[in-house]
């Protein structure tokens, strides 16, 4: 039976790291440190079980399935799967995660060195160059390995590491301040909430397929071996995010008594601006720059790799070229219209991804039926699309008055006793020949 290296193993852990390791994953641990001060450590752990955990267990999910998540939601039923699964790559696709990323990559990368009446403009030329190089490297997913894992993420930590230790150094840091109201008693679940609104575990599922592509590549097809594979990749590249998600979080923290900031993209600015001044700007673009570039690469591949599945007489470089182009028409249209037409998908279709991916987990260690499946996601969709409904500004107060009973409504948590109550009733319905494969 053939074996994959450690050293193989390790460079896959990088990719993952890169992957998701993304603009937003940037600038979220800062804007925690400032609020959470002298709180800071508990909070970062509580950020790191669900901004870590989540999307590593997405991944050994993908993993456990030896496919792609359309294999685990098909568990509810074949159409649900393909709608599902199809919406959920558009959302993290073409329609939000990819150009998303290239304009926060644009505002933090570009536009500090830019001229304000120039945006539109510099845009447009900015996002050209960008999806032709996203492109490029996305034509050949064999070689991501080689290419990110071996290259581009090595140079990101380098930078990373540059930013960290010049301001550790540089004497501008002082010590943390008094927590914000969210984290003086509850610093921990403030954390977890934080950690579960980077929404990563829904990229996880796109990247996870990646990842088993890229064990397949080396001539593993043995599941077990695909699962230890892909685990371990996921552990390392878990490892990665906690390291930097610490250390980028700690900058908010020292920060934070000399100014308080709006964001998380304002604070690293303002520790590269004191640690090495202009220089300092050039090196935050770098990092996200960097950041965005390898995120958006491996989006584009895994919907790529899903399209191509989903249609396969449409050849694999045709599809990334469409998704590509789809990507910039939709990049151009600014940050904040794409923010407003996305995040109610997100925020809708998040909780019923979560749902499957813990299922699958648990049903590698217990048998379930597809009864358990379906009454979880029914239990889960009833809050999580009426969330999304109110992400759009639709909402209605008996439903608010209702809903607001359910423990963590109010941070988007809401559905969480829903879907644990389906299945609790799924285990009264007669279950027929309704076990999953």
């Amino acid at each position: 039976m053939k074996q994959i290296n450690r050293k193989d193993t390790f460079f896959i852990g990088l990719m993952l790291f890169a992957l998701f390791f993304g603009a937003g994953n940037l600038i979220f641990p800062p804007f925690l440190g400032q609020e959470a001060g002298t709180n800071y450590w508990i909070a970062i752990i509580g950020f790191v079980i669900t901004g870590v955990g989540l999307p590593v267990l997405g991944v050994i999910a993908i993993a456990l399935s030896g496919s792609s998540f359309e294999t685990i939601a098909k568990r509810v039923s074949s159409p649900f799967a393909l709608i599902f699964t199809f919406i959920l790559y558009l959302a993290i696709g073409p329609f939000f995660g990819i150009p998303r990323a290239m304009n926060v990559s644009f505002e933090m990368g570009a536009m500090p060195f830019l001229s304000e009446h120039v945006y539109d403009t510099a845009l447009f030329m900015y996002s050209i160059l960008f999806f032709i190089i996203v492109y490029w490297l996305s034509l050949n997913p064999s070689k991501l390995v080689k290419r990110i894992g071996n290259v581009i993420t090595p140079v990101l930590l380098i930078a990373i590491v540059l930013l960290v230790a010049g301001s550790a150094l540089s004497g501008f840091v002082t010590g943390g301040q008094a927590p914000g109201e969210e984290y003086t008693n509850n610093a921990l679940t403030s954390g977890i909430l934080e950690g579960y609104l980077t929404m990563d575990a829904i990229a996880a599922l796109a990247f996870g397929l990646v990842i088993v592509s890229a064990v397949k590549e080396r001539g593993i097809n043995n599941k077990t071996l695909i699962l230890r594979t892909a685990s371990a990749a996921g552990i390392i590249a878990g490892i990665g995010l906690a390291a930097v998600y610490v250390s980028i979080g700690w900058l908010g923290v020292q920060s934070a008594p000399e100014q308080m900031f709006e964001n998380g993209s304002e604070i690293l600015t303002f520790a590269a601006d004191q640690t090495f001044g202009m220089t300092g700007a050039l090196l935050l673009g770098v990092i996200v720059t960097l950041a965005c570039l390898t995120t958006c690469v491996g989006l584009v591949t895994a919907c790529g790799q899903y399209f191509h599945r989903t249609f396969p007489n449409t050849r694999y470089n045709v599809v990334t070229l469409v998704i590509t182009m789809a990507s910039f028409a939709v990049a151009n249209l600014g940050l904040n219209a794409i923010i407003s037409i996305s995040v109610p998908v997100l925020v809708a279709i998040y909780p019923i991804a979560i749902i499957l991916i813990l299922l699958s987990l648990i049903e590698s260690k217990v048998s379930l039926h597809k009864s358990h499946y379906r009454g979880a996601v029914i239990g889960a969709a009833i809050i999580s699309l009426y969330d999304g409904l109110r992400e759009l500004g639709i909402e209605y107060n008996s439903l608010n008055n209702l809903f607001l009973y359910l423990p963590l409504f109010d941070h988007g948590l809401g559905w969480i006793w829903p879907a644990i109550l389906g299945v609790i009733i799924s285990n009264f319905i007669p279950q027929k020949n309704a076990r999953t494969d």
